[in-house]
């Protein structure tokens, strides 16, 4: 197959030699001699605005368009509550408000190495098991079960009747550091929304608030990091006492 160039002069034709292998150097004049034979190639029409295809352009109007994505359905409170009262020694993770997708897959994928044993959100002003919280999650989305409960409130006091104790995490400099707490017992760590942590409601259901100790600049973690920081201390006492 003979290599198309374009002549930037409109009056000239362009030739290239058939038998030449690879990219050509320069094409030729019609009337140019060259011992190899020549095969003609039509002058190329500019290309217009006109000729350019769209999908280039839409996707850029279009790249911070948020898509509404389809949750796969969870666990009701009944479900969770069976979960806790199989377990002798239950351990629960509690999410006010998760919005971000990419923190819920984190914080799943954080929950499964932990050995959660569910993981409970609101159903409203919070993310779903969404495709990308799937796809974040490395597949833990689909060990780790999960509960959306309509009253969150409600559910943690049902959580406290059956023994649990709460630990909330806050910012407060009135919470105690979670270092000091003991987790060894049927627990729910409660980890508050990005950017403005636990409601107050939540937060009031909670037997304790706890406090990540925070060494530098910075006020505080990203939730699904704290989250990760306080179910491997819960992990790490459980294991010193076992």
């Amino acid at each position: 197959m003979p290599w198309r160039l374009p002549s930037r002069d409109p009056a000239q034709v362009l030739e290239i030699p058939e038998s030449r292998p690879g990219l050509p150097r320069a094409a030729l004049p019609k009337d140019s001699t060259h011992p190899a034979p020549l095969v003609h190639i039509a002058r190329m029409r500019p290309r217009v605005a006109a000729d350019r295809p769209k999908h280039g352009i839409q996707a850029r109007e279009n790249r911070h368009v948020q898509v509404q994505e389809k949750s796969v359905p969870s666990l009701g409170e009944d479900e969770l509550m069976a979960i806790v009262a199989a377990e002798q020694t239950p351990f629960i993770l509690i999410l006010d408000c998760i919005q971000d997708p990419h923190n819920l897959g984190a914080i799943l994928r954080t929950a499964d190495a932990a050995g959660v044993h569910a993981v409970v959100a609101p159903k409203d002003k919070a993310v779903g098991l969404t495709e990308t919280v799937r796809r974040i999650s490395v597949g833990a989305a689909d060990h780790v079960p999960f509960a959306q409960v309509t009253n969150l409130a409600r559910t943690m006091e049902k959580l406290k009747e059956a023994g649990l104790w709460l630990v909330g995490t806050s910012d407060h400099a009135s919470s105690k550091s979670l270092y000091d707490l003991d987790l060894t017992g049927p627990l729910a760590v409660v980890m508050g929304a990005e950017g403005k942590g636990m409601r107050r409601l939540t937060a009031e259901n909670c037997d304790f608030l706890a406090s990540i100790p925070m060494a530098g600049n910075v006020e505080c973690l990203n939730v699904s990091v704290a989250t990760g920081v306080c179910l491997f201390e819960a992990v790490r006492q459980r294991q010193l006492r076992s």
